[in-house]
Order: C-alpha cells, then structure tokens, then sequence
C-alpha cells in the first residue's frame, strides 16, 4: 500500500496538540480539513490510550463549519440526524446515508439507477416512525446539491463570458463537491 493510500496517521498527545506523524509537525483541525479535503484518509489516534478518536475530530470539524455560517446540512436535516439516534433508526440511517453520498459522488446520471436498487431497504425504513418527514428532507437535500449540475446534453445557459459569476458559481460548485465527498467519508464511518 502506497503512502497516499494509507492513512495520515495524527497523534494527539496529553497537551491535546495534534501531531502528524509523516511531516513531524503540530497541526490543527483546519489543517486536517485540508487533507480530507485533498482526498487523504486521516487517522487520529490518542497517543497515551491508543484510542481511536477520527469520529471525534470529524465531528468536530463539521461542527466548527457549521458554526461559521458554511452550512453543508440544511437545518431540517440535522434535526432528523438527531431523531436517528434511537435504536430503530441506527440500522438504516447510516446505510442510506452512504448510499446517499455515494450516489452524489458517482453524479446525477446514476441516481436513478441507485434509487430503483435501494427499494426494499426503503420498504423497510418506510416503517419507522418520521420516515416521511427524513424523505422529504433528503429529497430537498438532494434537489438543492443537484440544483447546480449540469444537465447531459443540455445546452449551457449562457458563456461565461456572458455571466461573469459563472467562474466563481463553477469554483463554489466544486468546492461543495469536496465538501460533500469529506462529508460523505466522516458520515460513512459513523455507520462503522
């Protein structure tokens, strides 16, 4: 296994400064954002305990995005991420999550071809009490990221040298996809 196929490993010592264990420096949250972010796995680990704490920190990034007004999760969201912390809700919350974002990341011309193969597990998250609500969410959800992608075989709406926030819309665009792959990559070990 190659170098950027492993881990970043961090270790967080006692101080609970974070240490990156290939560059041999202190390091921040923002700056493990930035290896996620980059397409690095990270892996932190508390140095005396050995105790893995990545979903911790992950958390935590997220939190601290939020928190700053970049908000990824719409409100209606997270508050159905917080229903689905009851026994019931935790065995297929995470798996649709996962399928969620892995059909974001394979792009709009499979989510039809995922949906029709998520059914039976919709039949029987159908059954949980606030399914409606959690569906409507994630469709909204799913309408609002898809909202800026193209289209194949449609037509671009104007040139950019016609709309001169098309650059900057395409730099956000691609910033939310990285954004959305992080996220996706944190979300998918929660279901671990």
């Amino acid at each position: 296994m190659s170098a950027s196929q492993k881990p970043l490993l961090i270790k967080r010592y006692a101080s609970r400064r974070l240490y990156n264990t290939e560059s041999s420096d202190y390091v921040t949250l923002e700056d493990i954002a930035g290896f996620i972010r980059a397409g690095r796995e990270v892996q932190i680990i508390d140095l005396k305990s050995g105790d893995d704490l990545t979903r911790q920190y992950l958390l935590q990034i997220i939190a601290e995005h939020e928190s700053r007004g970049e908000n990824v999760l719409p409100l209606d969201v997270l508050t159905d991420l917080v229903r689905s912390y009851t026994a019931q809700a935790q065995s297929v919350v995470p798996e649709f999550l996962s399928m969620s974002f892995d059909m974001l990341r394979q792009g709009p011309n499979k989510i039809a071809e995922q949906m029709t193969a998520i059914n039976p597990m919709m039949a029987q998250m159908s059954k949980m009490p606030g399914f409606e609500a959690m569906q409507r969410q994630q469709q909204q959800f799913m309408e609002s990221i898809m909202s800026g992608w193209p289209t194949p075989g449609a037509e671009p709406a104007s040139s950019e040298a016609e709309n001169p926030a098309a650059e900057e819309n395409a730099e956000d665009l691609s910033e939310i996809r990285k954004q959305l792959a992080a996220l996706e990559s944190k979300l998918s070990k929660l279901g671990r």
